[in-house]
Protein backbone atom coordinates (compact mmCIF):
# COMPACT_ATOMS: atom_id res chain seq x y z
CA UNK A 1 0.00 0.00 0.00
CA UNK A 2 1.27 3.33 -0.29
CA UNK A 3 1.89 5.45 2.56
CA UNK A 4 0.01 8.80 1.25
CA UNK A 5 -3.10 5.85 1.05
CA UNK A 6 -2.77 5.32 4.53
CA UNK A 7 -2.02 8.53 5.88
CA UNK A 8 -5.55 10.10 3.97
CA UNK A 9 -7.32 7.20 5.57
CA UNK A 10 -5.93 8.00 9.31
CA UNK A 11 -6.18 10.84 9.03
CA UNK A 12 -9.53 10.96 8.41
CA UNK A 13 -12.58 11.14 11.12
CA UNK A 14 -14.84 8.11 10.48
CA UNK A 15 -16.55 6.94 14.50
CA UNK A 16 -18.35 4.24 14.21
CA UNK A 17 -21.50 4.57 12.22
CA UNK A 18 -20.39 7.88 11.46
CA UNK A 19 -18.43 6.52 8.50
CA UNK A 20 -19.02 9.11 5.49
CA UNK A 21 -15.51 10.63 5.24
CA UNK A 22 -13.82 6.92 5.03
CA UNK A 23 -16.53 6.16 2.31
CA UNK A 24 -16.09 8.94 -0.13
CA UNK A 25 -12.61 8.24 -0.06
CA UNK A 26 -12.91 4.81 -1.44
CA UNK A 27 -15.12 5.92 -3.49
CA UNK A 28 -12.93 8.29 -5.06
CA UNK A 29 -9.78 5.70 -5.18
CA UNK A 30 -11.91 3.03 -6.62
CA UNK A 31 -13.88 5.17 -9.21
CA UNK A 32 -12.68 2.69 -12.34
CA UNK A 33 -11.10 -0.05 -11.10
CA UNK A 34 -14.53 -1.99 -10.27
CA UNK A 35 -17.96 -2.76 -12.39
CA UNK A 36 -20.10 -1.83 -9.13
CA UNK A 37 -20.47 0.43 -6.39
CA UNK A 38 -23.38 0.90 -3.86
CA UNK A 39 -23.90 1.21 -0.09
CA UNK A 40 -26.75 -0.93 1.47
CA UNK A 41 -28.97 0.42 4.05
CA UNK A 42 -26.67 0.14 6.89
CA UNK A 43 -24.20 2.04 5.29
CA UNK A 44 -21.72 -0.27 4.17
CA UNK A 45 -19.73 0.38 0.70
CA UNK A 46 -19.95 -2.69 -1.41
CA UNK A 47 -17.65 -3.05 -4.56
CA UNK A 48 -18.11 -5.91 -7.08
CA UNK A 49 -15.69 -7.10 -9.35
CA UNK A 50 -17.76 -8.94 -12.03
CA UNK A 51 -16.78 -12.42 -12.67
CA UNK A 52 -18.15 -16.50 -12.86
CA UNK A 53 -20.83 -17.21 -10.31
CA UNK A 54 -18.51 -18.49 -6.94
CA UNK A 55 -18.48 -15.39 -5.08
CA UNK A 56 -15.31 -14.15 -3.46
CA UNK A 57 -15.33 -11.37 -0.32
CA UNK A 58 -12.90 -9.40 1.01
CA UNK A 59 -14.04 -7.34 4.41
CA UNK A 60 -12.40 -4.13 6.30
CA UNK A 61 -14.40 -2.24 8.58
CA UNK A 62 -14.35 1.54 8.11
CA UNK A 63 -14.94 3.16 11.71
CA UNK A 64 -12.72 3.80 14.41
CA UNK A 65 -13.47 3.89 18.25
CA UNK A 66 -14.47 7.57 19.80
CA UNK A 67 -16.78 9.08 22.23
CA UNK A 68 -20.42 10.34 22.19
CA UNK A 69 -21.44 13.89 24.14
CA UNK A 70 -23.83 12.65 26.54
CA UNK A 71 -24.21 15.98 29.16
CA UNK A 72 -23.06 19.54 28.89
CA UNK A 73 -23.01 21.48 32.50
CA UNK A 74 -23.85 25.02 33.05
CA UNK A 75 -20.32 25.72 32.96
CA UNK A 76 -19.60 24.54 29.42
CA UNK A 77 -17.86 21.32 30.36
CA UNK A 78 -18.91 18.07 28.42
CA UNK A 79 -19.62 14.58 29.51
CA UNK A 80 -19.39 11.32 27.30
CA UNK A 81 -19.57 7.92 26.50
CA UNK A 82 -17.66 5.85 24.78
CA UNK A 83 -17.94 4.36 21.64
CA UNK A 84 -15.87 0.98 21.04
CA UNK A 85 -13.63 -0.51 23.27
CA UNK A 86 -11.48 1.96 25.41
CA UNK A 87 -8.61 1.32 27.99
CA UNK A 88 -9.80 4.47 30.19
CA UNK A 89 -6.38 6.13 30.84
CA UNK A 90 -5.66 6.09 27.37
CA UNK A 91 -8.18 8.76 26.72
CA UNK A 92 -7.08 11.01 29.43
CA UNK A 93 -5.42 14.27 28.00
CA UNK A 94 -5.96 13.19 24.26
CA UNK A 95 -6.97 16.06 22.02
CA UNK A 96 -10.33 15.33 20.57
CA UNK A 97 -13.00 17.00 17.70
CA UNK A 98 -16.35 17.28 18.31
CA UNK A 99 -18.60 17.02 14.93
CA UNK A 100 -21.57 19.60 15.99
CA UNK A 101 -23.70 20.74 13.22
CA UNK A 102 -21.88 23.65 12.63
CA UNK A 103 -18.37 22.30 12.21
CA UNK A 104 -15.44 20.70 14.13
CA UNK A 105 -14.89 22.05 17.55
CA UNK A 106 -11.24 20.84 18.95
CA UNK A 107 -11.62 19.90 22.76
CA UNK A 108 -9.04 18.38 25.16
CA UNK A 109 -10.22 15.53 27.55
CA UNK A 110 -9.90 16.40 31.66
CA UNK A 111 -10.18 15.07 34.43
CA UNK A 112 -9.18 15.87 38.42
CA UNK A 113 -5.43 17.10 38.04
CA UNK A 114 -3.46 14.74 39.85
CA UNK A 115 -1.67 18.15 42.07
CA UNK A 116 -5.37 18.21 44.18
CA UNK A 117 -5.51 14.41 44.41
CA UNK A 118 -5.20 12.59 47.49
CA UNK A 119 -2.33 9.67 47.94
CA UNK A 120 -5.09 7.00 47.45
CA UNK A 121 -7.00 8.59 44.88
CA UNK A 122 -3.63 8.71 42.87
CA UNK A 123 -3.62 4.43 43.03
CA UNK A 124 -6.57 4.35 41.67
CA UNK A 125 -7.32 3.71 37.80
CA UNK A 126 -8.84 6.67 36.24
CA UNK A 127 -12.23 5.94 34.84
CA UNK A 128 -14.23 7.56 31.62
CA UNK A 129 -17.03 8.94 33.65
CA UNK A 130 -14.66 11.15 35.42
CA UNK A 131 -13.48 12.56 32.44
CA UNK A 132 -14.61 15.64 30.79
CA UNK A 133 -14.23 17.53 27.78
CA UNK A 134 -13.31 21.26 27.51
CA UNK A 135 -13.35 23.37 24.25
CA UNK A 136 -12.99 26.55 25.97
CA UNK A 137 -16.32 27.06 26.61
CA UNK A 138 -18.03 30.18 28.94
CA UNK A 139 -21.09 28.22 29.83
CA UNK A 140 -23.76 25.30 28.27
CA UNK A 141 -25.22 28.29 25.78
CA UNK A 142 -21.60 29.08 24.50
CA UNK A 143 -21.27 25.17 23.84
CA UNK A 144 -24.96 25.29 21.98
CA UNK A 145 -23.70 27.59 19.82
CA UNK A 146 -21.03 25.78 18.49
CA UNK A 147 -23.56 23.22 17.36
CA UNK A 148 -22.67 20.99 19.78
CA UNK A 149 -25.14 18.90 21.38
CA UNK A 150 -26.32 15.40 23.01
CA UNK A 151 -25.25 12.56 20.44
CA UNK A 152 -22.22 14.66 19.07
CA UNK A 153 -19.63 12.28 17.50
CA UNK A 154 -16.32 12.73 19.15
CA UNK A 155 -13.02 11.44 17.82
CA UNK A 156 -8.94 11.78 18.36
CA UNK A 157 -7.33 14.53 16.82
CA UNK A 158 -4.09 12.96 15.55
CA UNK A 159 -2.19 12.72 12.16
CA UNK A 160 -0.47 9.58 10.73
CA UNK A 161 3.45 10.42 11.60
CA UNK A 162 7.16 8.75 10.56
CA UNK A 163 8.65 6.10 13.03
CA UNK A 164 12.12 5.14 12.23
CA UNK A 165 12.80 1.54 10.17
CA UNK A 166 9.68 2.31 7.77
CA UNK A 167 6.73 2.17 10.64
CA UNK A 168 4.49 4.84 11.27
CA UNK A 169 2.29 6.08 14.19
CA UNK A 170 -1.29 7.62 13.90
CA UNK A 171 -4.99 7.58 15.03
CA UNK A 172 -7.68 4.79 13.47
CA UNK A 173 -4.87 2.36 12.12
CA UNK A 174 -7.08 -0.42 13.19
CA UNK A 175 -8.25 -0.41 10.47
CA UNK A 176 -7.75 2.00 8.37
CA UNK A 177 -4.58 -0.31 7.48
CA UNK A 178 -7.01 -3.17 6.39
CA UNK A 179 -9.12 -0.75 3.85
CA UNK A 180 -5.80 1.17 2.27
CA UNK A 181 -4.89 -2.69 1.53
CA UNK A 182 -8.06 -3.50 0.58
CA UNK A 183 -8.37 -0.84 -1.94
CA UNK A 184 -4.66 -1.71 -2.89
CA UNK A 185 -6.18 -5.16 -4.01
CA UNK A 186 -9.27 -4.82 -5.48
CA UNK A 187 -6.88 -2.08 -8.13
CA UNK A 188 -4.50 -4.78 -9.02
CA UNK A 189 -6.24 -8.30 -8.53
CA UNK A 190 -7.47 -10.33 -11.28
CA UNK A 191 -9.60 -13.27 -10.98
CA UNK A 192 -12.47 -15.45 -13.15
CA UNK A 193 -14.72 -15.31 -9.95
CA UNK A 194 -16.62 -12.54 -8.81
CA UNK A 195 -14.85 -10.15 -6.10
CA UNK A 196 -16.91 -8.15 -3.58
CA UNK A 197 -14.67 -5.74 -1.53
CA UNK A 198 -17.15 -4.70 1.37
CA UNK A 199 -15.95 -1.80 3.53
CA UNK A 200 -18.28 -2.23 6.58
CA UNK A 201 -19.90 -0.06 8.74
CA UNK A 202 -20.19 -0.64 12.78
CA UNK A 203 -17.20 -3.05 13.51
CA UNK A 204 -16.48 -1.58 16.91
CA UNK A 205 -19.81 -1.98 18.32
CA UNK A 206 -20.54 -5.73 17.51
CA UNK A 207 -19.53 -6.55 13.71
CA UNK A 208 -22.63 -5.78 12.76
CA UNK A 209 -22.11 -4.26 9.23
CA UNK A 210 -19.56 -7.21 8.60
CA UNK A 211 -22.76 -9.26 9.44
CA UNK A 212 -25.19 -7.63 7.64
CA UNK A 213 -23.24 -7.65 4.37
CA UNK A 214 -22.04 -11.54 4.53
CA UNK A 215 -26.02 -12.38 4.97
CA UNK A 216 -26.88 -10.16 1.88
CA UNK A 217 -24.02 -11.40 -0.37
CA UNK A 218 -23.72 -15.02 0.96
CA UNK A 219 -20.26 -15.52 -0.29
CA UNK A 220 -18.82 -19.23 -0.85
CA UNK A 221 -15.67 -18.16 0.55
CA UNK A 222 -14.42 -14.48 2.58
CA UNK A 223 -11.74 -13.16 3.82
CA UNK A 224 -11.85 -10.49 6.50
CA UNK A 225 -8.55 -7.52 6.98
CA UNK A 226 -7.89 -5.95 10.63
CA UNK A 227 -4.93 -5.84 13.14
CA UNK A 228 -3.53 -7.78 16.05
CA UNK A 229 -1.25 -7.34 18.69
CA UNK A 230 2.49 -7.92 18.33
CA UNK A 231 4.57 -9.93 21.32
CA UNK A 232 7.98 -8.54 20.78
CA UNK A 233 7.78 -5.16 23.06
CA UNK A 234 8.17 -5.02 26.66
CA UNK A 235 5.67 -6.16 28.89
CA UNK A 236 4.22 -9.29 26.88
CA UNK A 237 5.62 -12.58 26.05
CA UNK A 238 5.39 -14.95 23.13
CA UNK A 239 2.92 -17.03 24.81
CA UNK A 240 0.53 -13.61 25.16
CA UNK A 241 0.94 -13.16 21.32
CA UNK A 242 3.71 -14.58 18.65
CA UNK A 243 3.62 -12.20 15.88
CA UNK A 244 6.42 -10.12 15.52
CA UNK A 245 6.51 -6.75 13.54
CA UNK A 246 8.17 -7.03 10.06
CA UNK A 247 7.58 -10.71 9.35
CA UNK A 248 4.83 -10.56 7.40
CA UNK A 249 0.78 -10.94 7.63
CA UNK A 250 -0.91 -12.85 10.32
CA UNK A 251 -3.65 -15.67 9.54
Amino acid sequence: MTRELLEKLSNAHGLTSAEGNIRDIIKKELKGYVDEMYEDKLGNLITVKKGDNFKFMLASHMDEIGFMVQYIDEKGFIKFVPIGGWYAPTAYTQRVILHGTKGDVVGVIGAKPPHVMSPEDRKKELKIEEFFIDIGAKDAADVEKLGIEIGTPITVDRELKDLANGKVTGKALDNRVGVALQIEVLKKVKSPHTIYGVFTVQEETGLKGAKVSAFAINPDCAIATDVTIPGDHPGITKKDASVEMGKGPVL
